[in-house]
């Protein structure tokens, strides 16, 4: 009898036991993996409306490199959510991670580095919308021996990939230059903007004998940003300098920066100065011909990004000077009846900020149906000063000519007049593709290819 009430006792006390351990370890995991699944619910839920919103608005198509996720190998962990710097571009749906905001990728390419299966493409383009880039090999080389390109033209934007790129094709550059023999100059850099200026500081403190031309100012493309626009550059790294610790900053600290950099390091740099063409030498190198000369060379960098030449309405009255292509202080338009054309960033940019200005009136034409190739915090100010009545929108038209006193636009098939005192037409750059064919790099388009 006594043998049967241990074990009675036995079972009961390792009953009781696991019991209480269960309340003690069990209920708090339970209530841990609750809020957990609430929490991923939650996400789920958001990501799901913020797709769904995308996906009506027509803004499906990236600018340019951005991520495909496969969801045989994603397994929804978030780690690429949270790695984007750009936040709201990915979210998980059904426990796998998705692209749910497309137009706003700008190409970290942080997501990919963060999976960490591997479940992440990088490509350009899509089925949709191909995009024309330059075949490089690894080191930046083009098919043309001795022929380089870095940064945007290369189809990897963002400030810092540009300025990495075009220290890293220098330094390859470096390992190719023993191979050639003859002119005297080891390279010639077109550009001075991030990756142009870069490659620049590298060539100057490897003793290269170096030339760099640039059409403009220095920056390139972020010369020609309006004033206090916010670039997003991120930590990086120059020659001479080492590393700069920037996370956000305004164009004009930017420049400013640059700037000092240019006059510490003494990098030369020919401002003013556009190359017109390339061809290769007999014996080896290339003929660089600019607006100011020419240079032999053993090898190229190019580094001009693809905004290219600004591309025009091809009306009448365009040639007039109160048309420019881009803004560089909105302030000078105070007072002042301005159109802005064109659907993106650099449009709705200018747009607002001279809408800013006191007394100006300011006109936005588009000739599409809606801002699906620009930021939402821009189309949001843009719908904020229309309500305001500060910014008049006119979408699905198109300028039909400009006028000494007014322009004349058409929209769905009404004309109309308006005073106007300066036109900024900002439609985007006639990409360098055909310049690129003509010399000899090969180019393909891609369609969501890596």
């Amino acid at each position: 009898m006594q043998i049967i009430f241990d074990f009675i006792t036995i079972i009961w006390t390792t009953f009781t036991t696991y019991v209480v351990d269960a309340l003690i370890y069990g209920v708090p995991i339970a209530i841990i993996f609750y809020i957990y699944k609430r929490g991923r619910d939650t996400v789920s839920e958001q990501s799901l409306e913020t797709y769904i919103k995308v996906q009506e608005a027509g803004l499906t198509e990236p600018a340019s490199l951005h991520p495909i996720i496969d969801p045989n190998v994603c397994i929804g962990c978030g780690a690429c959510v949270t790695a984007c710097p750009e936040g709201g571009v990915l979210g998980l749906i059904e426990e796998k991670a998705k692209l749910i905001n497309p137009t706003h990728c700008i190409g970290h390419g942080a997501c990919k580095a963060a999976c960490p299966l591997d479940a992440i493409t990088l490509v350009f383009g899509t089925e949709k919308r191909g995009v024309e880039i330059p075949t490089l090999k690894p080191n930046f080389e083009t098919n043309m021996q001795g022929l380089f390109i870095a940064g945007e033209l290369g189809g990897m934007g963002l400030i810092r990939n540009a300025v990495t790129q075009g220290r890293e094709a220098m330094d390859y550059i470096k390992q190719y230059l023993p191979s050639v023999s003859g002119p005297e100059i080891d390279v010639v850099i077109v550009g001075a903007g991030p990756a142009g200026f870069s490659a620049s500081l590298g060539a100057l403190e490897s003793g290269l004998r170096y030339v760099t031309i640039e059409q403009d100012s220095l920056g390139g493309t972020v010369f020609n940003f309006p004033r206090g626009k916010l670039v997003m550059t991120q930590p990086m790294e120059l020659p001479i300098v080492g590393k700069i610790k920037i996370n956000q900053t305004h164009k004009e600290a930017l420049l400013e920066f640059w700037n000092a950099v240019e006059q510490r390091t003494g990098v030369q740099i020919h401002y003013q100065e556009r190359m017109e063409n390339i061809t290769p030498l007999p014996g080896g190198g290339y003929l660089v011909k600019s607006t100011n000369g020419e240079y032999e060379t053993k090898a190229v960098l190019l580094a001009i990004g693809r905004r290219g030449s600004p591309r025009k309405l091809g009306v009448a009255g365009e040639q007039q000077s109160k048309v420019v292509y881009n803004l560089i202080d909105p302030e000078q338009y105070k007072g002042m009846h301005v159109l802005v054309v064109g659907g993106g960033n650099s449009a709705l940019e200018a747009a607002t900020s001279i809408a800013e200005e006191q007394g100006s009136t300011v006109t936005l034409s588009y000739r599409s149906n809606a801002f699906s190739r620009a930021a939402e915090k821009n189309r949001e100010k843009v719908a904020a000063q229309e309500a305001e009545g500060r910014l008049s929108v006119l979408l699905n038209s198109n300028v039909k000519e400009i006028k000494e006193d007014s322009v004349v636009i058409e929209q769905e098939g009404e004309v109309m007049e308006i005073p106007n005192q300066a036109v900024i037409v900002s439609a985007g750059g006639i990409l360098p593709t055909p310049f690129l064919k003509k010399i000899g790099i090969q180019v393909e388009t891609k369609h969501g290819e890596p």
